[in-house]
């Protein structure tokens, strides 16, 4: 094999049992410290990165190359070698420059340019290996763009071997668990977290430029608040009291509204103690913001815009693909009501019965459900919603005018008793966003605390608490505010075409391991 041929596949190995090859390796590593070698040394500066180079000199000539005579300085992980005789050998190096295409370059051992001890001692190199490198680039025969070796460094030496090439990790739940080996060997999982830190980036971008402040505030709790959902509880030994992980920093929030930051927002995790599923982790990320001299059809207008932009600077367009069908953000949300949705999607109910409570707790029964003894009739209409019209919510589609009893820190509508201006958006059947006019009456938002306390008393694990604190804040003055919640991971799976919420989390969380 000629210095024009390229490497085609790794080397051939031997089956092997993998707890042999750790032996192996840890042998490989012990001979170098046996000879006075430093095993893991840290004076290598790379100058270099693989994506950089090709995007520089991909289109460049054979010619073109050996007249320019390019001086590199790179590192990174070995992950395919062949053999080219006795004297030569071509491998792949990978860095974190780029996708597994991009961030890929062949490199070229010979024992006349690379030297007969490197040649040696690269021989004895495994497969994820880290290695340091200086060279020559050139084009092979078929202008694959290389790194002719000049002088070659062991940096990290590999223990353990890395997964088949071809399949990778083939089982989902060991992607999860061990998401580092996941990044080194898929592509995919690199691009959809690199497509994430894009989002986040265009989000926070977003905010700061209008005006938005970035804040943070606790996330042990003392009471548990600003969503309804069940807690995880912990105790602060310090202190000797019990504490919460947060559940929402809705309530901490407002409170610097009421501070007279008018504009704020935060990105960070809520903790909730309830299933794991394809679309809940017990630690999620939120985005919340908050803005003060609006109302909630301003949030939605903002909220929509903050979602569009994210898609675009993630995925180059706000027509998106998940799961085989189309997403379009680029078309204004729609806007419909409970009962509306609940008309459209399961048209067999007449409007008239989506007026009788009684109607609906019977209905509610086929499915399952079994509502609260406290639920009034906008509750039971919202549960008849989710069970029949929520899935069907392909397009993004704001639902607004919630109940008052399921909306204990939204503001009351002046216009229609009962329902406050709230909304909540769905995109492919499933919630991505929470939003309002807050309630900034101190006294309704304590009547409103205590029916969540009755609530509560009477089975609503998830009813809220009363936080005498918050109302005591309200008592100084918020003025008219408007916020919104963004659910970022299911936001996330949907810019990454991710069918399940683990995939969009670096380290979601399992089962213990066995």
């Amino acid at each position: 094999m000629s210095e024009q041929n390229t490497p085609q596949n790794d080397a051939a190995e031997l089956p092997q049992d993998e707890n042999s090859i750790i032996a192996e390796r840890r042998s490989k590593l012990d001979a170098i410290r046996a000879q006075g070698g430093i095993a893991f040394p840290n004076d290598f500066r790379p100058q270099h990165k693989a994506a950089a180079l090709k995007e520089q000199y991909g289109d460049k000539t054979r010619e073109e190359l050996e007249e320019m005579n390019v001086q590199v300085v790179i590192a990174g992980r070995m992950m395919l070698r062949r053999e080219a005789g006795k004297k030569a050998a071509f491998a792949v190096l990978q860095d974190a420059s780029g996708s597994k295409a991009d961030g890929r370059i062949q490199f070229y051992v010979t024992t006349d340019k690379t030297g007969e001890a490197e040649m040696e001692a690269f021989r004895r190199y495994d497969l994820g290996d880290i290695l340091g490198m200086e060279g020559t680039l050139f084009k092979t025969k078929t202008d694959e763009l290389t790194v002719k070796v000049t002088a070659l460094r062991l940096l990290t030496k590999s223990l353990r071997p890395l997964p088949d090439k071809f399949h990778g990790l083939s089982d989902q739940e060991t992607k999860y668990r061990q998401r580092y080996v996941d990044l080194i060997m898929s592509e995919d999982t690199r691009r959809t977290f690199k497509a994430r830190t894009a989002a986040m980036t265009s989000i926070r971008n977003f905010m700061a430029s209008n005006d938005f402040m970035e804040v943070e505030t606790p996330m042990l709790h003392v009471i548990p608040g600003g969503a309804a959902a069940k807690p995880f509880i912990t105790h602060h030994n310090a202190l000797d009291m019990e504490m919460y992980l947060r559940i929402a920093p809705e309530l901490y929030l407002k409170r610097l509204v009421v501070g007279g930051f008018d504009r704020v927002f935060e990105v960070n995790r809520n903790f909730r103690n309830e299933g794991v599923s394809p679309r809940h982790n017990p630690e999620f990320t939120m985005m919340e913001f908050y803005a003060a001299y609006v109302e909630y059809k301003w949030i939605m207008d903002f909220t929509e815009q903050v979602i569009r932009k994210a898609a675009v600077d993630a995925h180059g367009t706000a027509v998106l693909t998940y799961q085989g069908k189309e997403l379009d953000l680029s078309k204004p949300f729609r806007r419909m009501t409970i009962v509306q949705a609940i008309n459209q999607y399961a048209p067999h109910y007449t409007n008239e019965q989506l007026h009788d409570a009684a109607f609906i707790k019977e209905e509610l029964k086929k499915f399952g459900v079994k509502p609260f003894s406290t639920s009034g009739l906008g509750a039971l209409q919202l549960a008849l919603f989710e069970e029949t019209a929520e899935a069907q919510l392909w397009e993004p589609t704001f639902i607004i005018d919630y109940p008052v009893e399921v909306s204990p820190l939204a503001r009351a509508s002046d216009s229609v008793a009962g329902i406050t201006e709230r909304f909540e958006l769905f995109m492919t059947g499933r919630e991505i966003a929470n939003g309002f006019s807050e309630l900034n009456d101190a006294e309704d938002q304590a009547a409103r605390f205590q029916a969540q306390v009755a609530a509560k008393d009477a089975g609503d694990e998830e009813a809220m608490y009363y936080d005498a604190d918050f109302i005591r804040a309200l008592e100084y003055g918020m003025p008219p505010t408007g916020g919104c919640g963004i659910g970022i991971d299911r936001l996330m799976m949907l810019i990454t075409d991710s069918p399940n919420i683990r995939d969009v989390i670096l380290f979601p969380h399992l089962r213990r391991e066995e």
